[in-house]
């Protein structure tokens, strides 16, 4: 018969599996602190006030209690991006060919919070250009040393856990996918506004109600005024869409004034009124977001009324290896139909994106149609290769071809043709640790007969590598 097992032995192992239990369950999660943001007065350091959250470096200067409690505190940041970008046949030949230059480009922000309604944000920046002949590109390329952000937030409790803020200053604005109003992320100089913003924030609901004017982007050391010969104004408001799964909607009404707006048909005053609607998902595996926009007013003596729609639907087939997202993007915006009659049917972009179809920026979202079928592929969960193909044509021929700030490249004057070319891209993003980031794009530009027979016409090769990094 085999022998019985003591009964210390069996109390002994009872007590180590119950013991290993119980410490399992006691153990809580590892703490990951959020990711940076792109407009870094959105975060919030509030949680380092428990000190077992305090995991990463700079932790003792995001959060620097100014009295017993710690409601009122001091957070300081900063990031440093160097890049390098490289054009072959810049504007596809009509601009002087270039051997490379490097773009840098410097924040530093301090975050001051006077208990829970009161809160001052400030940030500089300082952006360079070196090695590129023809000097820096205006506006985008260099601004040695300015404020980027100055403002003050008043902010007022509401019933059900919302809130009312008044911001009043110098700030960045940037609204749905940004294809209307963005922080220019892309280009060396980021796009600033001054003005006022009341922000209502509810648990499901936001509305942004705002009046600003640009900040100017000029070269030299605090130099940067308001562009008073423009102005933005609008509401904004975010929401769920119960009519769909896990779908949000986006409501828009935004105006803009221009003292002197050029298009191909010429340049006169512009006024001009933009309504629009934005249905978006991000969960997976099917993420969509649409958007339609329709526009009028005036510029000059005519009539403007222009339009557009943006698409972009996406499936990640989660289960495979490299977890690959196909998807397509698809747009479309109105184009001036007669040069001739001052009426302008030409879409405004407002103040989108600089990277709005590329990094390489050569086109922008004003008179075109583009399909852009692409592929990502996740290498890891934090590097994402990308693969894509957009094929760009004018919406309408009697307009010129347009970049991301509404400026003329190319009349259309001189050519008849619907197609300008396509754009083939690989892309690489690297997110080595929360601190620094990695990205390297190849582009190919093959010109087509709209700009074979209305510039030099020549292929285009670009090129660009930047690190950043965030503290």
């Amino acid at each position: 018969m085999p022998h019985a097992i003591p009964n210390w032995v069996i109390f002994t192992l009872c007590a180590l599996f119950f013991g290993s239990l119980d410490t399992a369950l006691a153990e809580e999660p590892p703490f990951h602190p959020p990711p940076y943001q792109l407009n870094r007065a959105d975060e919030d350091y509030r949680y380092l006030r428990d000190p077992a959250q305090r995991t990463d470096f700079w932790d003792p200067i995001k959060y620097v209690p100014l009295n017993e409690s710690g409601s009122w505190f001091l957070s300081l940041g900063g990031e440093a991006r160097e890049r390098f970008e490289y054009f072959n046949h810049p504007n596809w030949g009509q601009d002087p060919q270039d051997h490379g230059y490097l773009l840098q480009r410097y924040f530093l922000h301090g975050d001051l919070h006077m208990g829970e309604h009161v809160r001052l944000f400030t940030q500089l920046q300082s952006s360079l250009e070196d090695g590129r002949k023809g000097g820096p590109r205006p506006n985008i390329d260099e601004d040695e040393l300015d404020l980027h952000q100055a403002f003050l937030d008043l902010k007022a409790d509401l019933p059900g856990n919302s809130s009312l803020t008044l911001r009043s200053g110098r700030q960045e604005l940037a609204y749905g996918s940004q294809r209307l109003i963005s922080v220019r992320e892309g280009p060396n100089v980021r796009q600033s506004f001054d003005g006022f913003r009341l922000i209502y924030q509810g648990e499901e609901v936001r509305i942004d109600g705002f009046a600003t004017k640009p900040a100017e982007s000029n070269r030299h050391v605090f130099d940067d005024g308001p562009d008073n010969t423009k102005a933005l104004w609008g509401t904004y408001a975010v929401l769920p869409f119960p009519l769909l799964p896990k779908a949000n909607i986006d409501l828009y009404y935004l105006g803009l004034f221009r003292r002197k707006a050029s298009f191909d048909q010429g340049s006169a005053r512009e006024t001009r009124h933009s309504v629009g609607a934005r249905l978006w998902r991000t969960a997976l595996p099917l993420d969509y977001n649409f958007e339609a926009l329709y526009q009028w007013g005036s510029f000059g003596d005519g009539d403007i009324v222009a339009w557009t729609v943006a698409s972009d639907t996406g499936y990640t087939l989660a289960s495979l290896p490299l977890r690959p997202r196909i998807g397509l993007r698809a747009d479309i915006a109105s184009g001036d139909e007669d040069p001739k009659n001052p009426d302008l049917q030409t879409f405004n972009p407002l103040f989108p994106k600089g990277a709005y179809f590329s990094e390489a920026g050569l086109i922008g979202p004003v008179n075109f149609i583009d399909l852009n079928p692409c592929l990502d592929l996740h290498l890891t969960d934090h590097a994402t290769l990308i693969f894509d193909w957009d094929f760009f044509w004018r919406e309408s021929t009697r307009d010129g071809l347009y970049n991301n700030a509404v400026a003329l490249v190319v009349s259309g004057k001189k050519s008849d043709a619907h197609y300008i070319g396509s754009m083939a891209q690989a892309q690489l993003f690297w997110d080595i640790d929360r601190h620094l980031t990695f990205v390297a794009i190849y582009g190919h530009f093959f010109a087509g007969r709209f700009l074979k027979e209305a510039s030099p016409g020549k292929d285009v090769d670009y090129v660009t590598t930047w690190l950043a990094y965030k503290f």
